[in-house]
C-alpha cells in the first residue's frame, strides 16, 4: 500500500499528516514564526507514531503556496532534503486547493471560494468545485484586491468561503451562504489531494519543487 508524507508551513499553522496501511495520523499546530524549529520533530513524532522509518515512504507532499514566503520556503526546504536523501519523489499542492478540501471535510461544501490574506492590502484567491471526492480548480488563481474578486463566470449553486482572506468579507463582492475567516490549511487535506495526484502519476523530482507566491513582490511599500 502506499506511504505518504504531508507536511505544510504556510500559513500561521505547521502540519504533518501520514498515510500508512490505509491509516491516516495527522499532526496540527498553530505557531506563528516557529514552524522551523518544530516541523522536523513534528515529522519524526509521526513516522514514530506510525512505527515506520522515512524510507518506507513513497512520496512527499507539501503545501506549495501561495501564502507566507517565508513559511512556503520552510516546507520546501525540508521537502527538497528529505526527497533528495531518499531518492524519493515529491507532490506540490496548491495551498488554496488545501482549504477548500478542508471547507468540504468540516462544513460539507462542495464549491469552495478560498482566500488567503497576502498583506498588502491583498488577498490571494481560488475557486473550487468537488469531483469525486476532490476540490479543483475553476480558473486560475490569483492575487488581487479584495474588492477585485469575482466567482467563475459560470458560477451558480451554493458557494463556501474559506480562509483568512474572508476576514475582508465586507469588500469581497462574493456571495456566500457562509464563510469561516479562521480556517487555515491543513496536512490532513493537503494528503488527500496528494492521493488523487499520486494515483495520476503526478509526482514530480525534488528538483523541481517549486513555490508559487502568485507575485513577485515580497516586502511592504515604503510610505512617500
Amino acid at each position: 500500500m502506499t506511504t505518504l508524507l504531508a507536511l505544510d508551513t504556510a500559513t500561521e499553522a505547521c502540519s504533518v499528516a501520514l498515510l500508512h496501511d490505509g491509516k491516516v495520523l495527522s499532526h496540527y499546530e498553530v505557531i506563528p514564526r516557529l514552524h522551523a524549529q518544530r516541523l522536523l520533530p513534528m515529522i519524526k513524532a509521526i513516522m514514530a507514531e506510525a512505527g515506520i522509518g522515512l524510507s518506507a515512504l513513497d512520496a512527499i507532499a507539501f503545501g506549495r503556496g501561495p501564502g507566507a514566503f517565508t513559511g512556503v520556503r520552510i516546507a520546501i526546504g525540508v521537502v527538497q532534503g528529505l526527497a533528495f536523501g531518499l531518492e524519493r519523489p515529491v507532490l506540490p499542492v496548491s495551498n488554496l486547493a488545501v482549504l477548500a478540501q478542508r471547507a468540504m471535510r468540516e462544513h460539507g461544501a462542495h464549491q469552495v471560494a478560498s482566500a488567503i490574506d497576502a498583506r498588502m492590502d491583498e488577498v490571494y484567491w481560488g475557486c473550487f468545485r468537488e469531483f469525486a471526492g476532490e476540490m479543483r480548480l475553476l480558473g486560475a488563481e490569483a492575487v488581487l484586491p479584495p474588492e477585485q474578486v469575482a466567482l467563475p463566470v459560470d458560477a451558480s449553486g451554493e458557494w463556501f468561503g474559506s480562509g483568512t482572506g474572508w476576514e475582508y468579507a465586507e469588500r469581497l463582492p462574493v456571495s456566500v451562504i457562509g464563510h469561516d475567516a479562521g480556517m487555515l490549511p491543513h496536512a490532513q487535506d493537503l494528503l488527500t489531494l496528494a492521493t488523487f495526484a499520486w494515483q495520476r502519476g503526478e509526482a514530480i523530482v525534488a528538483d523541481d519543487a517549486q513555490p508559487v507566491y502568485l507575485r513577485d513582490k515580497v516586502a511592504t511599500p515604503k510610505a512617500r
